[in-house]
């Protein structure tokens, strides 16, 4: 599998301040560079820089996956197995409402992932999936 480098991600947010806390407080996100209008945060090891400014969910609508709608547009992080299972109880103990519970999609198919939404504070929706062996991360 080839080296992957870190992304970056730059999008709007309705509430810069609820969504701050949210990625630092409840994701654990290390906050980085920020002016009065955005901040950069550190999202397992990936930039990500939220901006205030108006709603992407405005214009979206639902994507079929698996039998499940799941929103749009989304964006999200593979992680390591034990990572997403410590992410989902951390969610869980925050009390933080799933969009989509964590579970098993493509069971016993060549893409099965465990993955599962959150809706961030500032209209964001998020996805946080997990392969036993990330050599399946591309597999079809």
């Amino acid at each position: 599998m080839r080296q992957l480098t870190p992304f970056h991600l730059a999008f709007p947010v309705t509430d810069l301040t609820a969504a701050a806390a949210f990625f630092e407080d409840v994701l654990g996100c290390q906050r980085g560079r920020e002016a009065d209008t955005w901040i950069d945060f550190d999202l397992f090891g990936h930039q990500l820089s939220l901006h205030q400014g108006r709603s992407m969910m405005a214009e979206g609508g639902t994507g079929a996956v698996d039998n499940k709608s799941v929103p749009m547009p989304h964006f999200g992080v593979v992680l390591a197995w034990d990572d997403w299972h410590a992410l989902t109880q951390r969610l869980r103990n925050a009390n933080v409402n799933f969009r989509i519970e964590p579970q098993m999609r493509f069971e016993g198919e060549p893409g099965e992932q465990g993955t599962f939404f959150v809706d961030a504070p500032g209209d964001v929706a998020l996805e946080f999936k997990t392969f036993r062996d990330f050599e399946r991360v591309f597999a079809s």
